[in-house]
């Protein structure tokens, strides 16, 4: 505890030492008022904040704009197709008698139709890894359901 004590004393007073010869050093750099600039132009460099210049111009930025709404639009496109492929495999019928299929492709269209206009690039994204990650893990579900089918009617042919 005495030792803490000690390295702590050190350290405040090295801080302490430190901060001083900061200060000797803004004073001695300090500009006063009566010692102000040459010129018009000088005072307001020093006390403006400046625009900076965009490291692309206009047509660039629109470039860029296109290119990352085509990708998106593209990964859209591509996680919709996905979606039907990935219906063809849900042939039986709900309570109602209509095919998964055709009320999983509904549904899927209505949350495109939803998303449609959204402008936020996060949320596009989250969407698009969303989807992605449902349609995967259907299939998955889906592929283990028919693995489980398969072993369960292999053991009842079996003696």
């Amino acid at each position: 505890m005495l030792m803490m004590a000690a390295k702590l004393r050190k350290w405040r007073n090295m801080s302490t030492r430190i901060d001083l010869m900061l200060r000797r050093d803004a004073v001695s750099t300090r500009r006063f008022l009566h010692e102000g600039p040459d010129t018009m132009e000088e005072l307001l460099d020093r006390h403006l904040a400046k625009k900076e210049k965009p490291l692309i111009n206009d047509e660039e930025a629109e470039y860029l704009n296109r290119q990352r709404l085509t990708s998106t639009r593209r990964e859209a496109l591509s996680l919709y197709r996905d979606i039907l492929r990935a219906t063809r495999f849900y042939t039986w019928t709900d309570s109602r008698g209509v095919l998964w299929r055709d009320v999983l492709r509904e549904n899927a269209r209505k949350e495109f139709e939803a998303a449609r206009f959204e402008t936020d690039p996060e949320v596009i994204t989250r969407l698009l890894i969303g989807g992605s990650d449902a349609v995967s893990s259907a299939l998955d579900r889906l592929a283990e359901k028919q693995r489980e089918m398969i072993e369960k009617r292999n053991r009842g042919d079996q003696p």
